[in-house]
């Protein structure tokens, strides 16, 4: 669908290969979805104190269904209907409920059919982050809510200091091997491109330590995190360039205790589809 400029977006991800690395990483999910699990209950939090029901709702990369039982939690009986949806069918897998494989890109839903949708962490991977937020608006109906957290520009920023140092050292450049986000001075304009009203954009930051950062790289490797840049780097990563910098990451960031720290910006925005015009 295209943008309000009516531009065709660039293919920053392969969307095939996210689909796959996340079918890989479904079967033991829940031993790296602390992130998932933090998003979906700030969702939950945010939707407790507002004075109304929503009969219909969606969850757009339900992943484990960690926002299904933080709704349960937090905010009980504020949802009628939840649809767990999820690019990978295998995430999906295992649990009752309302499921549905679809893609953020191409929403199978009709115009004007949910009362609310939340996206936890999957709006990142999205080549066209303003065209995704179109669609969810106009499956919207007037007055219908959406909250969506999506990791932001400052994730995993130590990694990508060290990565881009090593290659400078190593290949005599640095290319793009970690997949670009947003920006958050930029969050709540997405949601006015994109037809919301009375949007608001927060950031939380995550800083999570790690004995080596190969034990980050097989936490985003569980989570189905990983780069799925569409132009893949030149030149392969190899054993020579990881150990430089793994050793610059410790030089640069490493803690007394001899851990490492690793970013991650979690940004949630909340935003309404306008309602309908009072009659003249």
């Amino acid at each position: 669908m295209p943008s309000p400029d009516h531009l065709s977006p660039p293919r920053l991800f392969d969307r095939t290969l996210h689909r796959k690395r996340l079918d890989r990483a479904a079967r033991a999910y829940a031993n790296a979805d602390f992130l998932q699990r933090r998003a979906a209950l700030d969702v939950a939090e945010r939707l407790a104190p507002i004075l109304r029901s929503f009969p219909l709702a969606v969850d757009l990369s339900a992943r484990g269904g960690a926002f299904a039982e933080a709704l349960a939690q937090e905010a009980p009986g504020k949802v009628g209907a939840l649809i767990e949806a999820d690019l990978s069918h295998r995430m999906l897998a295992g649990r009752g409920g309302l499921r549905v494989v679809a893609d953020e890109e191409r929403l199978p839903f009709a115009d004007a059919s949910l009362d609310l949708i939340v996206s936890t962490l999957g709006l990142h991977w999205t080549n066209d982050v303003v065209g995704a937020l179109i669609q969810i608006r106009r499956a919207l109906k007037p007055d219908g809510l959406f909250i969506g957290a999506f990791l932001g520009g400052t994730t995993l920023t130590e990694l990508r200091q060290s990565l881009v140092a090593a290659e400078s050292e190593i290949l005599g450049g640095a290319g793009s091997r970690v997949s670009p986000f947003a920006d958050a001075q930029d969050a709540a304009n997405l949601l006015q491109r994109a037809g919301f009203v009375q949007p608001v954009s927060d950031v939380d930051s995550v800083t999570v330590t790690y004995e080596h950062p190969l034990k980050l790289i097989a936490d985003l490797r569980q989570m189905g995190e990983t780069s799925v840049l569409a132009d893949r780097h030149p030149k392969p990563l190899t054993r020579a360039l990881l150990e430089r910098t793994f050793q610059l990451y410790f030089e640069r960031f490493g803690g007394e205790d001899g851990r490492v720290p690793a970013t991650f910006e979690i940004l949630t925005l909340t935003g309404w589809a306008p309602a309908i015009p009072a009659a003249r």
